[in-house]
C-alpha cells in the first residue's frame, strides 16, 4: 500500500476493530480519584468521557466555538488512558512525564488505527485539548471539571460522602461562561442539599 493511499483511506475493518478493542479499557477502567476515596461502583473513564460529550452536545452556541469539534474533543480527550490508565495528581507523576506517557500511548493508538485522516484528527484533537490551544479546548477543559464536580455531588448525595476536595480543586479555575454558569449551578445545588 502506498503512503498516499494510506493517508486518504479509512481504517481497515481489522484496524478499526483492534482500535475499538483497545478502547474497551476506557469502559472498564474506573476513575482513580473515586476509587481512592472509597466510592462504591465508581464511574469508568468512558462514563466520564460520554457525559462530557453530552455536555458539548447540549451546550448553547458560543461565538467562535465549533460545538461539533467540542463533542469530538470530549470523546477523545482521555483516550490515551486506555493504555496509561487514569493518572491523578496524587500519583506523584510529574506533569511532563504524564504528558510523555499519554503522547506515546496516543501515537500507538493512531498507528493501530492505521494512520490516515481519522487517526490524524484524533491526534490533533487530543493535542489541542492538552495544550488548551483553542476556544474549543478551553470549553472542553471546563466540561472536564464540571463533569467531575457534578459526579462528586452525585456521589455525596447517593453515598453520603464528603468530597469537598474535588470542589476545592476546581474553584476559580473555570475559563468560559458556560463552565462558570454550570459550576455555579452545581455549587448552588450542593449548598441547598447541605441545608
Amino acid at each position: 500500500m502506498s503512503a498516499h493511499s494510506s493517508s486518504t483511506s479509512p481504517p481497515s475493518a481489522s484496524s478499526a476493530v483492534d482500535f475499538l478493542s483497545l478502547c474497551h479499557r476506557l469502559k472498564t477502567t474506573k476513575r482513580a480519584g473515586w476509587v481512592k476515596r472509597g466510592i462504591q461502583d465508581p464511574e469508568s473513564i468512558g462514563d466520564h468521557m460520554y457525559r462530557m460529550g453530552l455536555m458539548a452536545l447540549i451546550s448553547s452556541d458560543m461565538p467562535g466555538v465549533n460545538r461539533d469539534k467540542c463533542i469530538k474533543m470530549a470523546i477523545v480527550h482521555d483516550i490515551a488512558e486506555a493504555i496509561v490508565g487514569d493518572i491523578t495528581p496524587s500519583d506523584g507523576v510529574p506533569k511532563e512525564e504524564k504528558s510523555r506517557r499519554e503522547q506515546e500511548a496516543l501515537d500507538h493508538m493512531c498507528k493501530l488505527l492505521g494512520g490516515g485522516p481519522r487517526a490524524k484528527e484524533i491526534h490533533e484533537l487530543w493535542r489541542e485539548y492538552e495544550e488548551a490551544s483553542s476556544e474549543e479546548a478551553k470549553v472542553v477543559k471546563d466540561f472536564d471539571k464540571v463533569e467531575m464536580i457534578l459526579q462528586a455531588l452525585e456521589y455525596e448525595t447517593d453515598q453520603d460522602k464528603n468530597l469537598e476536595e474535588f470542589f476545592q480543586s476546581t474553584a476559580g479555575k473555570f475559563q468560559t461562561d458556560v463552565g462558570k454558569a454550570w459550576a455555579a449551578e452545581i455549587a448552588s445545588r450542593r449548598k441547598t442539599k447541605e441545608q
